[in-house]
């Protein structure tokens, strides 16, 4: 009997789910709980970590789960590295469905760096106007250069007071359209752009925007995680669901690359 571990969080995790649950299948979405009011899903839902590995294992097993499908964002290379150990430790079947990267295009600015830290030290020491486009987990590191304004873009309202002491915030969901994020950045005057490589339609407008404008962007590649079979579309996994769901790890073509 199938039953099926999503792991969300993101706008594909979101379309995966409505197939799934039009497909009849019994399965869980998961969200990491960092969001104060998630999307709601048409499927079962638990918020929360599983507790590292060994959590994960054990709620696989006394959940009985047979399928896990890893739709986190990118950059959660944490619960993606322990959703492959722990799928290894439990006899699961394990697929990600993973948005293509970026890819510059004429007339981009961009400068791809490794590390958040490389995107720190990018930056000019002082005065520059930073559209920081990361999130709100890692904006610590940018205190390191407390001279240069940021603007944040957030999906809550901060429950904290920030690190960065020089900082304007928009309270937004995506997805984003071209016109309103140029709009964003002329009104802040921004001069450089920071992201994260995350791929996908619904935040990609900030990138088109800077192209428009001439502003450089500091890009920042993905994080490694372990080897799995990494699917492009909802419906190549739908169509590994319905095809028994082995433990192969997918081909270049299956990514889409």
């Amino acid at each position: 009997m199938m039953r099926i571990l999503l792991l969300g969080g993101t706008s594909e995790a979101s379309r995966l789910a409505v197939a799934v649950a039009d497909a009849g299948l019994d399965a869980v979405f998961s969200y990491a709980g960092r969001t104060a009011q998630p999307v709601s899903q048409p499927l079962a839902l638990r918020v929360g970590g599983f507790g590292g590995v060994e959590g994960l294992v054990t709620y696989l097993r006394n959940e009985r789960i047979t399928h896990v499908i890893d739709a986190t964002h990118p950059f959660a290379a944490q619960m993606s590295s322990n959703a492959v150990r722990a799928c290894g430790h439990a006899g699961v079947a394990l697929c990600a469905l993973e948005r293509p990267a970026w890819q510059a295009d004429t007339g981009d600015r961009w400068t791809h760096l490794a590390t958040l830290e490389e995107a720190v030290a990018a930056l000019p020491d002082r005065g520059a106007r930073v559209f920081l486009a990361i999130g709100k987990q890692n904006l610590s590191a940018f205190a390191a250069k407390p001279e240069n304004h940021y603007l944040l873009r957030l999906v809550d309202p901060p429950e904290a007071p920030l690190p960065l002491p020089n900082t304007s915030v928009e309270i937004a969901r995506g997805p984003f359209d071209v016109m309103g994020d140029r709009s964003l950045m002329q009104a802040h005057g921004i001069t450089h752009v920071v992201s994260k490589n995350a791929g996908g339609s619904g935040a990609e407008a900030k990138l088109q925007a800077a192209r428009e404008l001439g502003v450089p962007v500091i890009m920042i590649a993905r994080p490694k995680v372990p080897e799995r079979r990494v699917l492009a579309s909802v419906e190549q996994v739908m169509g590994w669901l319905r095809g028994g769901a082995d433990h192969e790890v997918a081909s270049p073509a299956e990514r889409g690359v």
